[in-house]
């Protein structure tokens, strides 16, 4: 027997060179090695009736739609489902991918086992909606989730939900939804009698403007007139999808994007968190915002982002400012590294424990162009000379940047960034930069 042993290493050390300064890269030796059990979880649920209750809110959210034909309606599936770190997750979307929903059963609402860490995906179907609609209070209920299917044991009886693939539109609304979280902070909590007060409120139909949560002597509503401190709700009758939970709420949150980009409304039911996220606008998706398109700017290693994506396998929950000062990574490069990530939906967020969690889907970088149109086509005006620095300065930058007959005009000026084409005009930024300026930023980055 030798007394040697070998190490392997996927990718050498690197050295990076930058104008500010260079970061050495050690390449590590990693034991880890993502197992192939078939089975992630099984286990009791401690409160089985809350998590029906919620499981059944997630299916309405993914039936609904708000923006959509019937026709595309039926291309879409529902739930994504993930086991780890002692959390099981259920995600889901609207049909328009408006309204992103997720069910956390946290750590005592399971009584079980996490044989590995993982992630699935299947379909509701009429059986699992009718089981979960018939589970009473302090039944025994065992849940059971796996590589190929979830299924949920009660009465003697078993109802399986087999796997489905996961639908692209979804994968890109992940990004920009983890993306609106991380920039998202608390700024109303509300006990369950103010909640209900609360959601009493909402206008009947579907109103064509913004409305905004406001406090009148001390109590919360929703209005249409805008205050100084008013939380901008567009689609204000989204939030008419978790109106049937609030009667066994010990809690509501609202968070808020910091550029009222989004809101995020999260139910706290004992052991079980129910968050639902609605899009600036009834007719915005988030799988088109481009929120995501900043951390793609500067080229990083694929061998890099591979050893992020092996460390998030391993921790399944980090805090990325924590991950920086912790492996020694300068904090730019660990947003570039999870943006990647999260850019082929395998990172979300979590707004409570303020870092990301894990989800465990195939590893393939060549979605992040596909995924990305904008980026795409960014990369190919690159590739064919077409953007032209005509002016820098320590504080402004000009460029010109060949279009279909007309040549845009773009400036970067400190934090402001303008471009003199349709989609600039149109979003004034709101929706994601467009393909101009990105390809100004890379070519200034790279």
């Amino acid at each position: 027997m030798s007394d040697t042993i070998t190490y392997q290493y996927a990718a050498p050390s690197a050295l990076k060179h930058s104008p500010s300064a260079d970061e050495l890269f050690l390449a590590k030796y990693s034991e880890i090695q993502k197992g192939t059990s078939p089975c992630f979880f099984w286990g009791k649920l401690t409160d089985p009736y809350t998590v029906a209750r919620c499981l059944l809110t997630l299916s309405k959210v993914v039936q609904s739609s708000f923006s959509l034909s019937p026709f595309e309606m039926a291309m879409l599936k529902d739930p994504i489902v993930t086991a780890g770190n002692e959390k099981i997750r259920f995600e889901g979307f609207s049909h328009c991918a408006g309204v992103y929903a997720r069910v956390d059963v946290l750590g005592d609402g399971h009584d079980g086992e996490f044989l590995e860490n993982g992630t699935t995906n299947v379909d509701f179907n009429q059986p699992m909606l009718s089981a979960l609609s018939a589970v009473r209070r302090n039944e025994n209920v065992l849940l059971s989730i796996g590589q190929k299917e979830v299924a949920l044991h009660k009465d003697g009886g078993k109802v399986t939900e087999r796997k489905v693939p996961l639908p692209v539109k979804w994968i890109k609304g992940l990004t920009s939804v983890q993306m609106f979280l991380a920039e998202s902070e608390k700024v109303h909590s509300f006990n369950r009698l103010q909640a209900l007060q609360l959601f009493k409120t909402i206008p009947t139909g579907k109103p064509k403007t913004d409305y905004y949560l406001i406090t009148r002597g001390g109590k919360p509503t929703f209005s249409p007139v805008k205050s100084s401190d008013a939380i901008t709700v567009g689609g204000v009758h989204r939030l008419k999808l978790i109106e049937p939970l609030l009667s066994i709420a010990d809690e509501l949150r609202v968070f808020s994007h910091n550029n009222m980009q989004s809101t995020t409304w999260q139910i706290y039911i004992g052991a079980v968190r129910f968050s639902l996220s609605l899009s600036r606008d009834a007719w915005r998706g988030f799988s088109g915002e481009g929120a995501g398109l900043e951390a793609l700017i500067e080229d990083v290693p694929d061998s890099w982002v591979e050893q992020v994506d092996n460390y998030s396998y391993a921790n399944q929950e980090f805090n990325p400012t924590m991950m920086a000062i912790n492996e020694d990574i300068d904090i730019k490069n660990v947003t570039n590294l999870t943006g990647r990530l999260s850019a082929i939906g395998l990172l979300g967020y979590d707004l409570d424990e303020n870092g990301f969690f894990y989800r465990r889907l195939p590893f393939k970088l060549s979605r992040i162009m596909s995924l990305n149109p904008r980026l795409k086509d960014a990369e190919k005006l690159l590739q064919e000379g077409k953007v032209t620095i005509v002016q820098k300065t320590a504080d402004k930058v000009e460029a010109q940047v060949e279009g279909t007959g007309v040549k845009h005009t773009v400036i970067l000026s400190g934090d402001k960034e303008q471009c003199t084409c349709t989609w600039f005009s149109k979003n004034q930024g709101e929706r994601g930069i467009c393909k101009h300026i990105l390809a100004v930023k890379k070519l200034l980055a790279n």
